[in-house]
């Protein structure tokens, strides 16, 4: 017992020898001293999560997916939904990487989802899947280590629109389909870059030929709500009103709408910036908190929307209505 004790403190020593001698190499007088602050927390992928299964043409249980960015830390961290955009007719969550990593280094559980698009699909069922996504990371928040009580949504173009929607539809019940029901949808904050706000307007502030392709029944618009005629009743998106309006943002805002972030560029040429600012006004003029920005230059996408200063007033918006604050 007495050797195996006295080989175990040898043993000890030489490591602890070894390991001051190993610290010495790294600290010698050719080498810098490095100091490194922690500025941001790492992040980890979780990819492929199916967070519901509806029906879509010609399929009875389709699997939607979402990735998800978790930022590696103790506490129950906010989340934001992002949802792609794609012209109503695609819905990749590969797309904005770079702006999800930069809002999840900041502290931000982010998830990026699919859609039922069109011509499979028309609304509300892209919204349900919104919906949807919203009640499976609050119902699984331990899981990913969310504030349930604190869930934004995010999205651009087709898929601000539909952040729009669900910010909009936050008490509408209607909405929601699909599972844990049980579960609230609502969301705590908005943020639309360069989203639709009135179907029947996209063409607005645009040429005389351009309004007249957005009167197709085979614009993106129409099929989104119509049908390809193959499939509904078809028909341009001015044909069935009442269809339209309630597909529509603006039809549904209301004095308690959560917070709203609005940017659009001056030199868009897909979605008018006309659409932001038709939904600007409407929140504004029901009392809600909305701050808009035109970004001088700005497209529809593009190396602009990357760069740090409009990361960066994302997340202070972010941190002003999410961080810190009560459930309301």
């Amino acid at each position: 017992m007495k050797f195996k004790k006295r080989t175990f403190f040898i043993t000890v020593l030489l490591t602890l020898l070894l390991s001051t001698s190993v610290i010495a190499g790294a600290l010698n007088s050719t080498s810098k001293q490095l100091e490194v602050p922690i500025q941001k927390l790492s992040v980890s992928l979780i990819s492929d999560v199916v967070y519901s299964q509806p029906s879509i043409f010609g399929y009875p249980n389709y699997p939607l997916k979402m990735d998800i960015l978790k930022p590696n830390s103790k506490d129950l961290l906010p989340a934001v939904v992002f949802i792609t955009g794609g012209g109503f007719m695609a819905a990749n969550k590969d797309n904005y990487l770079q702006q999800r990593m930069d809002i999840s280094e900041a502290g931000y559980v982010v998830t990026s989802i699919e859609y039922r698009v069109t011509p499979q699909s028309t609304f509300p069922a892209p919204l349900e899947d919104v919906k949807s996504a919203i009640r499976y990371l609050r119902a699984n928040s331990a899981k990913y280590g969310i504030d349930p009580n604190q869930i934004a949504v995010m999205g651009s173009s087709a898929g601000g629109y539909l952040a729009a929607l669900a910010g909009t539809t936050n008490n509408i019940k209607e909405y929601d389909k699909g599972d844990f029901l049980d579960v609230s949808s609502k969301v705590n904050a908005v943020i639309d870059l360069y989203g639709l706000s009135d179907l029947t307007k996209v063409g607005e502030g645009y040429s005389k030929e351009v309004q007249e392709i957005h009167k197709s029944p085979s614009a993106p618009e129409a099929m989104w709500v119509n049908g390809a005629a193959v499939f509904g009743p078809g028909g341009s998106i001015l044909d069935h009103p009442d269809k339209a309006a309630k597909s529509n943002p603006i039809t549904y805002v209301t004095n308690d709408d959560p917070p709203f972030l609005l940017m659009h560029g001056d030199q868009d040429t897909l979605v008018s910036p006309n659409q932001t600012q038709i939904l600007h006004e409407a929140l504004i003029n029901k009392g809600v908190d909305s701050t808009r920005y035109v970004v001088k230059g700005a497209g529809h996408g593009g190396d602009v929307w990357a760069q740090p200063k409009i990361v960066n007033l994302i997340i202070d918006f972010l941190d002003s209505h999410l961080k810190g604050k009560e459930n309301k």
